[in-house]
């Protein structure tokens, strides 16, 4: 990695008592909400059973703060052979630069659909949260093949937890702007403060509740 790159990751960051606030909200809120939604996991595990036999919860490998490796968990939306596809659809990408996007993905199974529409399929990272290995709020993980695509500049996106929501998904989820994707993540690192994290929450419940996910 560059020296350029290392200082990115070097990114001067909040108070470390701001830290230790947002860490706190983040084992809390993960916490009560692993208990109080477990009866609808339990619903959605058996529907994604019935709807596609096969593995419930789908681990992609992610990279998290300062370039550290970690397991993503998420619900199988995916047909099993799903990353085997992914390179003869690269054609059909409807994003630009790193990012990859279909809106109609032929790989997304049926209920699939509706768990990413209300981002349900992401429930299995609040135990990402509790494990420290993400926050509820910060840039999405990306793949480390992603990561290799980086410029330099890019890797200030590493230099906090990667979270269950952001900016990006509550300013321009539907953007196919990689550099609109990269310039709200920088935004965040730069402008981070708890209150922002709160704000970012409250509209984020707007999002799922209105069904605009992918």
């Amino acid at each position: 990695m560059s020296s350029i790159a290392t200082d990115c990751l070097r990114h001067s960051g909040p108070q470390r008592s701001a830290l230790a606030l947002k860490r706190l909200m983040d084992l809390t809120v993960a916490m009560i909400a692993l208990v109080s939604l477990a009866p609808l996991m339990v619903v959605l595990v058996v529907l994604i059973y019935f709807d596609d036999p096969g593995p419930i919860f789908y681990t992609s490998e992610r990279i998290g703060k300062d370039g550290v490796a970690f397991p993503c968990f998420k619900f199988r939306t995916m047909v099993r052979n799903a990353d085997l596809m992914r390179a003869r659809l690269a054609a059909l990408n409807e994003r630009d630069a790193i990012l990859f996007k279909l809106s109609n993905d032929p790989r997304v199974t049926r209920f699939g659909s509706y768990l990413r529409r209300y981002s349900l399929d992401e429930l299995p990272q609040l135990m990402n949260v509790v494990r420290g290995e993400m926050s509820l709020v910060g840039p999405r993980p990306p793949l480390a093949c992603e990561v290799e695509m980086y410029s330099p500049e890019h890797l200030v996106r590493l230099a906090v937890l990667p979270g269950l929501t952001g900016l990006w998904q509550v300013e321009s989820r539907r953007s196919p702007s990689f550099a609109n994707y990269i310039a709200l993540d920088t935004r965040y690192v730069e402008q981070w403060s708890f209150w922002l994290d709160v704000k970012i929450l409250l509209r984020t419940a707007g999002v799922i509740l209105g069904g605009t996910g992918s």
